[in-house]
């Protein structure tokens, strides 16, 4: 049987640059685990998803709670907005409101995947991974494609990525070159089969992040890597769709 981990050791938080702080639930497994990421700007902070939910972001992890802040969905699995309903600003695009605020375990993608299997260690209790489910948190801001998220002394451009899910966005930092690329784009296994993705929406958002002066990305999962991997990325998986075309 796993072990259950206390509420307080659920979360690592690793300071990195430019105002942005790493956020994780390490007693996930990696590829389940999805990178929360907080922004610091001037007049307010960013939270960029919020994990899976089993252990409260607001009470474990101050950093959080510090100043005014908006939490935005880069899509709407479970992985990724688990702890979105603990924030009053909530944002999220306009193709995904209705699952942010009437989720399931079906639409967030829940099942098949939340079993303890996913787990090295079990949240605390009474968590049971059979009764998982995210709860609801309608959006306070809906976003579209080229929106713009202030913080004040930094502006974030809304990019819409549909493929990996139709309301997918990726939050792009001209100033810094800083590009927060959600599940459309990480340095690990993409994935392109979930029951609402799209192949060649996929492609087109793949061509269009291809043309940004990119200087490090921090995705939705695994490592952040600099712009020079993510064009080889990007180019390795799109040559390799067109070899099978």
């Amino acid at each position: 049987m796993k072990p259950r981990m206390r509420p307080q050791d659920w979360y690592s938080v690793r300071r990195l640059y430019d105002e942005v702080t790493y956020i994780c639930e390490p007693h996930i497994q990696e590829f389940y685990r999805c990178n929360i990421w907080h922004v610091r700007g001037r007049d307010r902070d960013m939270l960029i998803d919020s994990g899976m939910g089993v252990v409260s972001l607001r009470e474990w992890v101050p950093l959080v709670t510090e100043r005014e802040l908006i939490a935005v969905a880069s899509h709407t699995h479970f992985d990724h907005i688990g702890c979105h309903h603990e924030f009053e600003c909530r944002a999220v695009h306009a193709a995904e409101a209705d699952l942010l605020a009437k989720p399931t375990r079906e639409n967030t993608l829940a099942d098949p995947y939340v079993t303890d299997e996913i787990f090295d260690a079990l949240p605390p209790e009474p968590y049971c991974s059979k009764c998982y489910a995210v709860k609801r948190a309608p959006a306070t801001r809906i976003l579209e494609d080229g929106d713009v998220i202030d913080l004040g002394d930094r502006q974030f451009e809304v990019i819409h990525t549909p493929g990996h899910s139709p309301g997918g966005i990726a939050l792009y930092e001209k100033a810094t070159e800083i590009l927060f690329s959600g599940d459309i784009l990480y340095d690990g296994p993409l994935i392109e089969d979930t029951y609402h993705s799209n192949a060649s929406d996929y492609v087109a958002s793949m061509e269009r992040l291809l043309t940004l002066p990119v200087r490090v990305v921090h995705g939705g999962h695994f490592s952040s890597f600099s712009g020079e991997r993510c064009r080889e990325l990007i180019t390795g998986w799109l040559d390799a769709k067109h070899k099978t075309i």
